[in-house]
């Protein structure tokens, strides 16, 4: 009798536990989208080749991008004089998941820098970004012409050779430099003829 009593009073604790976990609140649902889902690497990307990979000027004169030749820019520096003070913003061109965050650590000429990206989508890319004043001492790291290693987590390093554009352009974008200038002397350098001034005139 003592054991048929123990075996109902069980079942009884269990279909009242039961009755109890069906009037909990729902966990709140949370909303993404599955087209940006497909889009983020599953895997850890290689570090890309990078020899070849050089600075240039967009055609606005407004950023620098790095990368090679005729293909999707690696990284790139954007400068936005409408905003004050002028804000730069670093992008890297790596698919991030939406919503993600990310360190990026910027090491060359004599210190490290590391900046802090959201994943956000910009006409219809997903990438890394992150802005700051143009005046953020941790710029300073793009201002020597030393070369440069970047490293986004699961993105892999980016490894820059020595140049004077990305100083030239921070240095523009804190007070009016002309990094037209900084390319077309390291064109003039490759050719072995001498640089010719720039006639440019930075942006607005």
């Amino acid at each position: 009798m003592a054991r048929s009593l123990t075996a109902a009073s069980l079942t009884a604790l269990a279909l009242l536990a039961a009755c109890g976990r069906s009037e909990q609140e729902p966990v709140e649902a949370q909303r993404f989208s599955l087209e940006a889902a497909r889009r983020v690497p599953p895997e850890p990307l290689l570090s890309p080749d990078t020899k070849a990979a050089a600075w240039t000027v967009t055609a606005d004169g407004q950023a620098i991008d790095f990368g090679l030749a005729g293909e999707t820019p690696m990284m790139t520096l954007a400068c936005d004089l409408g905003a004050t003070p002028a804000r730069l913003r670093i992008v890297r061109h790596v698919t991030g998941r939406p919503g993600a965050k990310a360190l990026f650590p910027v090491i060359g000429n004599g210190t490290i820098s590391r900046f802090r990206l959201d994943a956000m989508l910009h006409e219809g890319e997903w990438r890394w970004e992150g802005a700051l004043p143009a005046g953020d001492p941790l710029l300073d790291v793009f201002t020597g012409p030393r070369e440069l290693e970047a490293t986004l987590p699961g993105g892999g390093s980016l490894q820059i050779a020595g140049s004077r554009i990305p100083g030239e352009f921070v240095t523009w974008c804190r007070a009016g430099g002309r990094v037209q200038q900084a390319e077309a002397a390291e064109k003039a350098a490759d050719a072995g003829a001498p640089a010719q001034p720039s006639s440019a005139q930075p942006g607005p």
